[in-house]
């Protein structure tokens, strides 16, 4: 979505007129946004004031293109400026503008990484020229049209109220590379970027170049799992973004750091579902083991470990490598102190007390693991605990951090925000916190509907659709556990039976392959084999722990499979029952990046589902209508 798209002349006319800054404040109080503040709204006027005068040249036609807050396909993030048109030998391009308010900031040790003053502390923040350049490549890698039609994207980052006395912070020589790559203007560099923009920026293109990249043709994603080869090898694979950046380099210099010296720290990574917790991850494995062979991979669901592994065996890697690289949460209770230089554990949330099978060694996962390492980073969504069991939780893991003498890292720089599943819809998350009645939410009327969200009368139906999405074994079925496993014994047997005998199904035979086996398809997955992975399409069958009565949504734990162990010892603590069904709920329906189809086996629950998103539908609808920016 762009907010607002006009040609340069009429640009100026709406800045001279101070309507801008209104118009956009307008859509996104429309859209309950909750993040637009008024210092937003003056930072809307002070900018756009400044880039109005800097494409106020003559030899900038007024009929290239100017576009303001974009939001970058399957992200929650927005570019503030872009000006669309063709250079003097007819090469279309888009000059996408990062805009500062900064006056001033420090360089740090960490990677692409400085320190400035914004939202109102002094915090770590990604340094603006990585912040552009990333945006510019996210638009590209999303867009097969973009590249198809030779579009070319050239990020650079303006920050008019930089005093130059504080040049060298922003432009030392560790950030040489990246600023290349966008180039950094201040203050005093107007003439500069106008210079800049006019390479680039003349004349109008006769394509509508802001149509190729807000409606393009999205280019085939990737997913973790299929990437993960390629990221041990140290290629780039994802572009990790904003605070995305922020966490990984610094978990990074505190493992470079740590050879230095024994003292061991824990960090605490928070993010929600498609945050990139796993990215993140996955990526500082790949750097870290350059350095130290003691580092590894953690996760108590075997789903991601073992999808990971398989598309590695593919490769030059041994069995025996991969089980020392990738690891379960129960192998650290009996590991001296410090055995590992870093410990990178993933899904957190999903940590355990006990051990093993019969959960019979061990004392506490998150005290064994900080134990075992140097350094423990945890990464957590503590909205996805979905068992019993799970004691995986922010106290928890200072409490034992503390006890072991390790140096606790929790701040807000550590916390990713910016997701990229949903088609990057943080109004979809909100919706479905208020519809599971998880929390209430302001975006609950609306969220970003070119995210493909369908409700299905009859199953059957919904797998056909989903079928017809599997282009790229991207898409699964997955179901809450309401149904007995008999497939596990007997594989005549079908575990799933609905709707008059018309649509029958097992349970995935294996954890390990779920994901990644094209023969899996007709198979539904369950939290187990799905949790911490990711698809483009995603069917989800609601069973009948979870209905609709009178004008709640409600939860009814005895209607999950008796054999589900995430629900053993729950019959004394209907509290925590009821969360683990919403928790395990919201899981599912945020496992995809394009589209998530729903059958509910309640059809109150699938009539009240229907209605909600119509009414998100028909805000859509008055936004368009009143706006023209949808």
């Amino acid at each position: 979505m762009i907010v607002y798209k006009e040609n340069k002349r009429q640009f100026k006319t709406d800045v001279m007129n101070g309507e801008i800054s209104q118009k956009i404040y307008e859509l996104f109080s429309f859209l309950h946004v909750a993040h637009v503040q008024p210092n937003e709204i003056a930072a809307w006027k002070n900018s756009l004031r400044y880039m109005k005068d800097i494409i106020d040249d003559e030899d900038i036609s007024n009929e290239v293109e100017v576009a303001i807050e974009f939001q970058i396909p399957l992200t929650s993030k927005r570019v503030d400026f872009m000006i669309a048109g063709q250079d003097m030998n007819s090469n279309d391009n888009v000059v996408v503008v990062e805009l500062k308010q900064w006056d001033k900031c420090e360089a740090t040790n960490l990677e692409n990484v400085v320190k400035a003053y914004t939202g109102g502390a002094l915090r770590e923040v990604v340094h603006p020229s990585q912040q552009a350049y990333a945006y510019a490549k996210l638009i590209e890698n999303f867009n097969e049209s973009v590249q198809q039609q030779k579009v070319n994207l050239l990020p650079c980052t303006y920050l008019h109220n930089y005093e130059d006395q504080y040049k060298y912070e922003i432009l030392d020589p560790r950030y040489d590379e990246i600023v290349k790559l966008a180039p950094v203007f201040l203050m005093k560099d107007g003439l500069k970027l106008t210079d800049y923009i006019k390479k680039y920026i003349r004349k109008p293109s006769n394509k509508k170049l802001f149509e190729l990249v807000e409606y393009g043709k999205p280019r085939p994603s990737k997913a973790l799992q299929d990437s993960v080869g390629s990221i041990l090898n140290v290629n780039k694979e994802f572009e990790m973004i904003d605070e995305q950046q922020v966490a990984y380099a610094t978990i990074l210099n505190l493992f470079e750091e740590s050879f230095k010296d024994d003292k061991k720290h824990t960090i605490i990574v928070k993010g929600g579902p498609g945050t990139g917790k796993s990215v993140i991850a996955i990526n500082l494995l790949a750097k870290m083991i350059e350095k130290s062979h003691s580092c590894v991979y953690v996760s108590k669901n075997s789903a991601p470990r073992a999808a990971f592994s398989q598309k590695l065996l593919k490769g030059k890697y041994s069995l025996s490598y991969l089980k020392g690289l990738f690891m379960g949460s129960g192998k650290f209770y009996n590991v001296k102190k410090n055995q590992y230089d870093c410990i990178l554990c993933d899904e957190a949330h999903r940590l355990n007390e006990k051990s093993e099978m019969f959960s019979n060694l061990g004392e506490n996962q998150i005290k064994e693991i900080i134990n075992a390492s140097k350094i423990s980073v945890f990464f957590i969504d503590e909205d996805q605990i979905i068992s019993s069991k799970d004691i995986g939780s922010i106290e928890e893991i200072k409490k034992w951090a503390i006890a072991l003498g390790s140096k606790i890292h929790d701040s807000k720089d550590l916390e990713l925000v910016s997701q990229f599943r949903c088609n990057g819809s943080d109004g979809y998350l909100a919706f479905l916190d208020d519809v599971l009645e998880i929390r209430n939410t302001a975006n609950y009327n609306y969220f970003d509907l070119d995210y493909d969200i369908q409700i299905f009368d009859h199953p059957s139906e919904m797998r056909e659709a989903l079928r017809s999405k599997n282009i790229d074994n991207k898409a699964r079925m997955i179901a809450g556990y309401c149904y007995e496993w008999k497939s596990h014994k007997d594989k005549t047997q079908f575990d799933i039976d609905l709707d008059n005998h018309r649509f029958i199904a097992q349970w995935n035979f294996t954890t390990d392959k779920f994901a990644i086996d094209p023969n899996s398809f007709e198979q539904v997955g369950c939290i187990h084999s799905t949790q911490g992975l990711e698809f483009d399409y995603v069917g989800i069958i609601i069973g009948k722990d979870l209905r609709y009565e009178n004008g709640h949504v409600i939860t009814d734990v005895s209607k999950r499979d008796k054999g589900d162990h995430m629900i053993r010892g729950l019959k004394n603590n209907p509290r925590l029952a009821d969360r683990i069904i919403r928790n395990t709920y919201k899981t599912l329906l945020s496992r995809a990046k394009y589209g998530c189809y729903i059958y509910c086996e309640d059809k109150e629950l699938s009539e009240y589902l229907k209605k909600r998103i119509a009414n998100a539908k028909n805000m859509k609808e008055l936004v368009k209508d009143k706006y023209g920016a949808i």
